[in-house]
């Protein structure tokens, strides 16, 4: 018997699906795409229990004849290629010819479809992939498909899906993302007989931003700049309004969305100093570039693209967003004195524009004069060893302030001084005892302690002096764990606050899905939320160490938290939600702290050896011995 067989068409339809319909979410993308590339203007979107058991795409496209109809769900059938050459100039959105057989091969269809010649339209019904019916049907112009019980022939498929609640937010997620991309067209959707998103399909992409991202959408800074032939249009996130994850990125590559490392470093890169760490600038940029200088057919879904020249579109993606964030107005106009006349710089190439001395670097340049400046600037002369020598001599010459007024000694209050210090006799007068014993049988510390407080760095670093080492402590890092065991250990509820008035937070659709799904495990660690609608959700009660201000960014670091813990065992899940809540609650570098409050967390770290990373595996504190300072003096 052969062992090489050909597979049949079912088993290589379910193939496909399995490359294709990955989820209800994949299959509202591939009919959406369709319905635009069949000249709709108006697509609405309905789903019931998360999309699996009930899809409906309609829109008023072209429609398609009852010839057509049946050609549609047979696999490798497209109205979008005609000979090889279309592959290498992709413009449509579904030009794969296997989706609608894949979705019909794991799914009940049923097909509605008229053109505008047309007296009447043609209804199928079909199951498996199998045309079952075929009807004469009195219907609007263009196309409605329903899709119902989907993967019903497949149920290995089944185990793979997750609730009906993070179903349907994925649904919610790829009718966003198509809005986005297509600004002429109309989305409408309706989830459980509720319409949850409508945009007015105007073609201002500014317009369907609003719509789905509500008052911060329209706080986003536009982008619309050229680079060799390169054109980025869009919107990104002002500095300060930097999320927790990289969960509002989007870009679009010739209307269609797409994931890509190289768009993704780009854009980082523009926001380089100007974010806290951790934080990921958001954007919903589209890259407009001629069709043969990408290719969309590098993966099943179409998600992912390869360019023919990655610098151009780095750069174009990079400089155009800079530009952007250098452009806005991020801070009020302040007059600044008029500066001294400076000698002039060296005339660069007549091709870079001149810059005036009071103008801004990119507030003048688009990317485009950027690189002819940086060639001109690249070539302009140095220079001569003659000038050097005189600008060093200028510099030597100019006064220095006086030393005494730059430094100032950090100073110790007398009483910290005096319970922390040991006693500088042998023999102390019994009220000077009387003061250790007391921290002695409240903090369970020595009777003479080994070590000093000194003082504190940068509103950052806590210093403390033991033996012949100086020890720096990291004072967030030591507060984050320090909060992170008490958690973990306390099995019982987290300490919770009711709020007095509720919070909205508006989240994307998946990470509310995800919250909403797991309420129960929120509440333990002190959160209660409800669905407020709009991809909103209402905050009732918070955990006690948890500034207001943080709700939002909190909530959304542990969506994040609990789309990667999915299929990880409960204990794991729990750590890492508790790791975010104690990141949020512990006091963070810069901020003012008491000594009192220092001192609390010195006593924690200079007791106990298990202190020795933040739960994000940073050191809490590290050491320099007295060895080592001497010798930066040239005293060793």
């Amino acid at each position: 018997m052969a062992k090489i067989q050909k597979l049949s068409p079912h088993i290589a339809n379910l193939i496909a699906a399995g490359e294709v319909v990955e989820r209800p979410a994949s299959v509202v993308k591939e009919l959406i795409e369709n319905a635009v590339d069949a000249g709709a203007t108006q697509v609405t979107v309905e789903a019931r229990n998360g999309g699996m058991t009930f899809l409906r795409v309609t829109d008023n496209g072209c429609g398609m004849s009852a010839e057509d109809a049946r050609v549609a769900f047979l696999r490798h059938a497209t109205s979008k290629l005609r000979t090889e050459k279309d592959l290498a100039a992709i413009g449509t959105m579904g030009f794969r010819g296997e989706a609608l057989a894949a979705i019909a091969s794991v799914s009940r269809i049923d097909l509605l479809t008229k053109t505008p010649d047309s007296l009447s339209g043609t209804g199928l019904h079909l199951e498996a992939g199998e045309i079952l019916e075929e009807s004469e049907a009195g219907c609007p112009d263009g196309t409605t498909l329903i899709v119902r019980d989907l993967f019903f022939n497949t149920p290995a498929r089944m185990a793979f899906m997750h609730s009906d609640t993070v179903e349907g937010g994925k649904v919610s997620a790829a009718v966003q993302l198509q809005a986005l991309a297509h600004p002429e067209v109309a989305f409408r959707y309706i989830r459980e007989d509720k319409e949850v998103l409508s945009t007015p399909g105007t073609g201002r992409l500014q317009d369907t931003v609003y719509c789905i991202y509500g008052k911060s959408g329209g706080q986003m800074i536009p982008v619309d700049s050229t680079w060799e032939g390169y054109r980025v249009t869009g919107y990104v996130t002002r500095p300060t309004d930097a999320r927790p994850s990289r969960a509002l990125q989007t870009f679009f590559v010739n209307d269609r969305p797409v994931r890509s490392r190289i768009l993704i470093s780009a854009l980082e890169e523009a926001y380089r100093n100007r974010l806290l760490q951790g934080k990921f600038p958001g954007c919903v940029l589209h890259l407009t570039l001629p069709l043969n200088a990408v290719d969309v057919n590098v993966h099943p879904a179409k998600t992912e693209v390869k360019f023919l020249n990655e610098k151009a579109a780095f750069h174009c993606i990079h400089y155009g967003v800079l530009a952007a964030l250098n452009k806005a107005e991020d801070r009020p106009a302040v007059r600044f004195p008029s500066a001294p006349e400076r000698v002039t710089p060296p005339t660069p190439k007549p091709e870079a524009k001149p810059i005036s001395k009071q103008e801004s670097f990119f507030r003048t340049m688009t990317p485009e004069e950027f690189k002819n400046f940086s060639a001109a600037v690249k070539d302009a002369p140095r220079p001569s060893p003659q000038a050097a020598i005189k600008t060093a001599a200028a510099v030597e010459r100019t006064p220095l302030p006086p030393l005494r007024e730059e430094i100032k000694l950090p100073t110790i209050h007398a009483t910290v001084e005096k319970t922390v210090s040991a006693p500088p006799a042998p023999v102390a007068p019994p009220a000077v005892q009387a003061e250790p014993e007391i921290e002695q049988a409240e903090l369970t510390m020595p009777d003479v302690q080994d070590w000093r407080y000194v003082g504190e760095l940068y509103n950052c670093y806590i210093l403390v002096e033991q033996g012949n080492d100086a020890f720096f402590i990291d004072k967030h890092a030591a507060h984050e764990r320090i909060l992170f065991e008490k958690l973990k250990t306390n099995q019982e509820s987290i300490s919770m606050q009711s709020l007095l008035s509720p919070i909205s937070c508006r989240l994307s659709p998946d990470n509310v899905a995800i919250l909403l799904d797991n309420r129960a495990q929120m509440e333990t660690l002190g959160f209660e939320l409800e669905e407020f609608g709009d991809n909103t959700l209402l905050v009732r009660q918070i955990p006690m160490d948890l500034e207001e201000s943080q709700i939002s960014d909190t909530l959304e670091a542990l969506a994040a938290d609990l789309q990667k813990g999915r299929t990880e065992k409960a204990d794991t899940v729990r750590d890492e939600l508790l790791h975010t809540v104690a990141c949020k609650a512990a006091i963070k570098a810069g901020w003012q702290t008491s000594e009192e409050e220092l001192m609390v967390l010195v006593k924690e770290v200079m007791s106990r050896e298990d202190l020795k990373h933040c739960p994000h595996g940073r050191p809490i504190c590290v050491s320099l011995s007295q060895k080592q300072l001497e010798k930066q003096f040239k005293r060793s």
